[in-house]
């Protein structure tokens, strides 16, 4: 059917007695809100497609602050998010929500999207794939930074050696520690989006949290709230 466009639910919420508002991310039109009439009939066919996590086929009409959805069917089953893992996809679609402006095209980060889905529907450890989409996310609201090499003296960064992060410049070999510092080594890892030990997954996080600080603003995220440890971690 023409005017389709491969979508997925971020986040569903009433309006009216019989109608949802749905946040929308899109491959072709990006962060998208839509109006779905009367979704919340007992009788309506859309109340089991339009979920979280479900791979879909949407179409829309108008061009106003909120389009009506005119036709939606699923492409597949929902990706499964058992127990723990819901929390950290919960965590994906949030920050998407957050930091995406409406109808701006991402259809690159689209398909970091579905990749960071299906990894999580996999994951034991869902870190990894968290910390791969937040980097990702990243380049695509145009974070440039190099990982590779000193911003002072242009040399490649030594495994060995420590370089404290400066915003807008990159790293700089410094020998003071603190939150900002990071080894070469970790550098390395995060440049490659390869996480081998928990000591590269811990400096991308911390990383991923500072970088990502200015879009998400002071409001806590509702996915970190949500959670409650229970000896196993998101990975958020």
């Amino acid at each position: 059917m023409e005017g389709l466009q491969r979508c997925f639910v971020l986040h569903t919420r009433p309006y009216s007695e019989t109608s949802l508002i749905l946040d929308v991310f899109s491959e072709d039109s990006g962060r998208i809100t839509l109006l779905s009439k009367g979704a919340r009939r007992k009788r309506s066919n859309l109340k089991g497609a339009l979920q979280p996590f479900t791979p879909l086929f949407l179409k829309w009409s108008g061009r106003g602050s909120m389009p009506v959805l005119t036709h939606a069917e699923p492409i597949s089953i929902g990706l499964p998010m058992r127990s723990y893992i819901l929390y950290s996809a919960m965590y994906v679609n949030e920050l998407v929500a957050r930091v995406l402006e409406n109808n701006t095209p991402y259809p690159v980060l689209f398909l970091d999207y579905l990749n960071v889905l299906r990894e999580l529907a996999q994951a034991d450890n869902p870190e990894p794939a968290l910390r791969r989409f937040e980097l990702a996310l990243l380049y695509h609201l145009g974070y440039g930074i190099d990982f590779l090499h000193c911003a002072g003296s242009g040399l490649p960064v030594d495994d060995n050696m420590t370089y404290n992060y400066r915003e807008q410049r990159g790293f700089i070999a410094s020998l003071a520690m603190g939150q900002l510092t990071f080894t070469g080594e970790q550098l390395k890892a995060i440049a490659a989006r390869r996480f081998e030990t928990p000591d590269q997954l811990r400096a991308a996080k911390r990383f991923t949290r500072m970088a990502l600080k200015p879009y998400l603003g002071s409001k806590p995220l509702k996915s970190r709230e949500l959670f409650i440890p229970r000896g196993r971690s998101t990975g958020k």
